[in-house]
């Protein structure tokens, strides 16, 4: 069973469906999960945990993408 519910993501609300993990949350967003950085709730949270790491209403994420350059 699905839930629609919001979450915030870099001070922006972003509807979701629940459940979902922060994996499929950055693949819905168009965002490879290797190429950015992850705080949920206040937490850092590494690349290998994001398919694992569920979602819940109302949580936060910051992301920040990773650019290589010189």
């Amino acid at each position: 069973m699905t839930q629609e519910t919001s979450i915030t993501a870099n001070g922006r609300q972003i509807a979701v469906q629940l459940p979902c993990t922060i994996e499929e949350f950055l693949l819905a967003q168009q965002l490879l999960p290797r190429s950015v950085v992850v705080e949920h709730n206040g937490d850092a949270v590494v690349p290998s945990e994001f398919a694992a790491r569920p979602l819940a209403p109302g949580d936060r994420l910051e992301i920040v993408k990773i650019v290589a350059g010189g």
